[in-house]
């Protein structure tokens, strides 16, 4: 390396995806190994995963998972409140441009 500076960007999974992946191994027999590269992730995470899911169950992933799936949920009720916004304005200029003086 030359002269930059370099950093790892630590990706974070969230619990639908840690949950799924340890189905791949539990439910569909593949092995660790080959889930995680059919994944594009570290083996010895799946297989922490595993185990968390093993003793904890369905609370094994209570994290926050990626940041993105948070912002995107919020995005995605902030269009719902804005497209009911719209209609009742559109109902209201409707029922305006009706009355006439």
């Amino acid at each position: 390396m030359s002269g930059g500076t370099w950093a790892m960007e630590r990706k974070s999974y969230n619990a639908e995806f840690k949950q799924e992946a340890v189905k791949l191994v539990t439910e569909q027999g593949l092995s660790v190994k080959k889930a995680a590269s059919d994944l594009g992730i570290q083996a010895n995470m799946l297989a922490r995963w595993k185990r968390e899911s093993e003793s904890h169950g369905v609370q094994a992933f209570p994290g926050q998972g990626n940041p993105h799936d948070a912002e995107l949920a919020q995005l995605r009720r902030e269009v719902e409140l804005l497209r009911r916004e719209r209609d009742i304005l559109k109902k209201a200029v409707g029922i305006f441009s009706q009355q006439q003086p």
